[in-house]
């Protein structure tokens, strides 16, 4: 089932969203050569706990999982690029980290990612983190009002066709807004034109991500870790957006900051 949410619900979700963007932008500033995945975990429990906020990952128990998940933050590297379990690795110069997170406020969540790299950027690396920006923005373009849910997915399609880069519909968008994944499924393909028509009121989650050189993908031992069959990088981008009638609304944007980037790639397309 389809919940439309009303203005006063949606700025309710506006308030968490900023929230998530801010703290995506502290473990932007924080991930660097030598810290340990478990440092960033760690300081994303400590704000959420400051705020009062709920982790929408604590104790979270798909289908595809292996148990509870017991912690705040998704944190893939390189060849990882969803559900990566946080555990102690220490971050290493030209790695490729996508953070993922999903936090609920007063009963009304947000869920964002994007992905950057440590140290020393590798160009193809850039392009690939590049191409998962740029389509999401292209499919933001596209959630307003009656348009179609196929229109959001061809969006992100074309992108990666452009690029060169292969899409799995495994896994792509959803909605959210009570919880963290509500209907309906966005796959991160499609054709314009088909689908559910967009109606001010939907909150989704759109999250194109990808592999440089496969569709597949493999789990890794620990039952969360999904990464790319062949090894290949990947990289994930994703915002809450709500569409309203004057279009798309973006609830998840991180602040703008200027100092102490450290020479890592943050957002030009979607982070500002």
């Amino acid at each position: 089932m389809i919940e439309l949410k009303s203005p006063d619900q949606i700025e309710r979700m506006r308030v968490t969203g900023r929230f998530l963007g801010e703290l995506l932008a502290e473990l932007g500033e924080l991930a660097d050569v030598g810290v340990d995945l478990m440092d960033l975990e760690h300081h994303a429990r400590r704000r959420i706990k400051e705020r009062g906020a709920e982790s929408c990952y604590w104790d979270y128990s798909p289908s595809f999982g292996r148990g509870p998940f017991r912690n705040v933050v998704c944190l893939s590297v390189n060849d990882a690029v969803l559900h990566g379990l946080p555990h102690t690795y220490k971050l290493r110069d030209g790695d490729l980290l996508s953070m993922d997170i999903a936090v609920g406020i007063d009963g009304w969540v947000a869920d964002s990612a994007y992905s950057l790299i440590v140290g020393t950027p590798a160009e193809e690396d850039l392009r690939l983190i590049e191409a998962t920006e740029v389509a999401l923005e292209a499919a933001i373009k596209e959630a307003r009002p009656d348009n179609r849910l196929g229109d959001i997915s061809a969006a992100i399609g074309a992108v990666a066709k452009e690029y060169g880069y292969p899409v799995n519909l495994q896994f792509g968008g959803h909605g959210l807004g009570r919880t963290m994944h509500e209907d309906p499924h966005i796959p991160n393909d499609g054709r314009s034109g088909r689908g559910f028509k967009l109606r001010p009121g939907l909150t989704i989650a759109i999250e194109p991500w990808l592999a440089a050189g496969t569709s597949e993908i493999v789990y890794d031992p620990d039952g969360w870790t999904i990464r790319s069959a062949d090894g290949s990088r990947t990289a994930h981008s994703e915002h809450t957006v709500a569409i309203t009638e004057e279009g798309p609304l973006v609830l998840t944007r991180r602040p703008q900051r200027e100092a102490g980037l450290k020479g890592k790639q943050q957002s030009s397309a979607t982070g500002n």
